[in-house]
């Protein structure tokens, strides 16, 4: 799930934002002139670098959402072109805004506005000549490539999109899983092991010239903290919340045991990969019906078949996750949304599924890009999503540079907070349940684990795609164990294995989209904990009584009120002071997750009494 935010696409998403550069000495003298190297002048700077960028980032976004739903050789070209603009860019002015970072004096919203400038390039070239241009060219070649990745199915070629539906489906044998995940990962990601390695070594050269030891570095520098705090900052929640996903992971491997047997999948050690119903292992909830124990594990009800009851077709899914925001307060999407976005999978053309929310014109010209299945994981993506849209929209009378999150994790975390809200109540209150139909207490454990094997699952994976890349940035995992890297991190972090051996020809970590589209993976590590923070907080106002997983705000617009007040400020202030406005909290914290997972970790504890835990 990718926030298109291109208001911030100067900075952000992809690579960042344009050239106009012109370096003939009268222009730069006249600059000098300009603005001058004084607290006005760095404030003057700032207003022009602010208007320049704004007007170009809706053109940009135009492009690229043409690329994104019509990918052909032209569209490719233009994106590259457009890319390696906004790449200039965005490296002359993050170099000329580390020199106007110097001067005394500084107003403190021009000094946070320099560090944005300085800080927020995702894929930073280097300013000798062409270095822009290769980057982006090499970039986008890699983005068209995924969107056209292809695997096979019993000898037959298939999609992305469904083989990802298809990874999760309980009727493969282990024998068709680990071929769609052969495939895949052969198909898509080893191809482009030479121009990603190429790709970030630019990139890398592009970090130092801006005073950075490494990119990865540069990409930590972002969070209103010194690089290495934050590293220390991801590993402390991590820790509060790692004995529920050690915990989980027994118990699945248990239950996967049960159902393969030792030859697919032992008793002991890490997991199969391909059998946790998920292409990249990252959220396991499609094999939730494996794992359910008798009783406890029904929850009564499955969401894909009430979307098919209910005769929701793919725009009336979206109607629905609009309604949840309706009933908070906020208002009615545009009509533009409606006609722009795209739902469904043209037949026509090939195009990026990956599920993304955008934001064309920085003002409310919004849209999302799916491929829309009549599934209960796309009903809550849709939820994700919405989440992003409506963020954009009330931070839109923000300055051009604060058009963004407090932090990326908080752009990931809205939508999710709302989608936790999705409980059996609140179905009923949208007419998708009957209220006879409402699972009663006995079978929160199934509830909670239904959560589980998506939230809990994905936290060790949301951690390591960045200290993945990080390893890569700073040298510390070779480019000749590319493939080996990111294989023993995936076991140190997630307990799982590949289903056959991998070498050095592979690029497995290319398989995934986020990887070749260069998006910073932390935030939804950072997403997942603070969705529990935010939805705590949430139910708190709201007044909720009860146990916290039962909690649903749908309807109280004192709580939307709140809300709103907080997403209104974009990046103007320091995260902290953005979550203190909605929680009252200033640290990001696991503990609302573990208070919300607690029954399932006693009932889990107890289930996994005298096996061993851990790989």
């Amino acid at each position: 799930m990718k926030l298109a935010s291109v208001a911030l696409s100067a900075l952000a998403i992809s690579l960042a934002s344009p050239a106009l550069a012109d370096h003939h000495d009268a222009k730069t003298e006249m600059a000098k002139a300009a603005y001058p190297m004084t607290p006005q002048g760095a404030a003057n700077w700032v207003a022009m670098v602010e208007k320049k960028m704004g007007d170009f980032s809706v053109e940009y976004a135009r492009i690229s959402w043409v690329n994104s739903t019509y990918i052909t050789e032209d569209t490719d070209a233009l994106a590259a072109k457009y890319g390696a603009e906004s790449t200039e860019m965005s490296v002359r002015y993050a170099n000329q805004a580390a020199k106007y970072a110097k001067v005394k004096g500084l107003d403190p919203e021009v000094a946070r506005k320099l560090d944005i400038l300085r800080n927020g390039i995702v894929m930073p070239a280097p300013v000798r000549d062409g270095a822009a241009t290769e980057l982006n060219e090499i970039a986008t070649s890699l983005n068209s490539q995924y969107g056209k990745g292809k695997g096979t199915l019993n000898g037959k070629e298939i999609s992305g999109s469904d083989i990802e539906a298809e990874m999760g489906n309980l009727e493969r044998t282990p024998a068709e899983k680990a071929e769609m995940w052969v495939s895949w990962h052969d198909n898509v990601g080893a191809p482009m092991r030479e121009d990603y390695l190429r790709m970030i070594g630019i990139a890398n050269e592009g970090s130092k010239e801006l005073g950075f030891a490494d990119l990865g570095a540069m990409w930590r520098s972002n969070y209103d903290m010194d690089p290495d705090a934050f590293a220390g900052e991801t590993e402390r929640m991590w820790q509060e919340v790692k004995p529920l996903y050690m915990a989980l992971h027994t118990y699945v491997r248990t239950k996967l045991n049960e159902k393969y047997g030792d030859a697919v999948q032992p008793a002991t050690g890490p997991i199969r990969a391909d059998l946790l119903g998920n292409m990249w292992a990252q959220e396991w909830g499609n094999i939730y019906p494996l794992v359910a124990p008798a009783g406890a594990g029904d929850i009564g009800y499955d969401l894909t078949d009430l979307i098919e009851k209910k005769g929701l077709d793919e725009v009336g899914m979206v109607k629905v996750g609009e309604g949840f925001f309706s009933s908070l307060g906020f208002e009615p999407l545009p009509e533009t949304f409606w006609e722009r976005s795209q739902f469904v999978k043209p037949r026509d053309r090939e195009v990026v599924c990956h599920a993304s929310a955008w934001d064309v014109d920085n003002v409310d010209d919004l849209r999302i890009k799916m491929c829309i299945k009549k599934n209960a994981d796309d009903f809550i993506t849709i939820h994700h999503e919405l989440g992003h849209n409506y963020y954009q929209r009330a931070y839109n009378q923000q300055d051009y540079l604060h058009l963004n999150g407090a932090n990326d994790g908080f752009h990931e975390a809205i939508g999710d907070m709302v989608a936790l809200s999705i409980t059996p109540e609140y179905l009923v209150q949208i007419g998708m349940l009957d209220k006879q139909d409402v699972p009663s207490a006995d079978k929160d454990i199934g509830l909670l684990l239904r959560q589980a094997m998506d939230k809990v699952a994905f936290l060790p994976f949301g951690l390591m795609v960045d200290r993945y890349r990080w390893g890569l940035f700073d040298g510390s995992i070779p480019t000749d164990e590319l493939n080996k890297g990111w294989n023993d991190l995936r076991l140190q972090y997630q307990g799982i294995v590949p289903p056959v051996a991998r070498d050095e020809s592979g690029f497995d970590a290319g398989a995934k989209y986020h990887i070749p589209g260069n998006v910073p993976y932390t935030r939804y590590f950072l997403a997942r904990i603070l969705q529990f923070q935010f939805f705590k907080a949430a139910c708190d106002q709201a007044g909720w009584e009860g146990p916290l997983h039962r909690c649903s705000f749908y309807g109280n617009e004192e709580v939307g009120k709140n809300l709103d007040a907080m997403l209104e400020m974009g990046a103007s202030k320091p995260w902290p002071d953005a979550l203190e406005a909605f929680t009252g909290e200033r640290q990001m914290s696991g503990k609302a997750m573990v208070e919300y997972f607690a029954p399932l970790k006693a009932w889990l504890d107890k289930q996994n009494a005298g096996k061993p835990q851990g790989w």
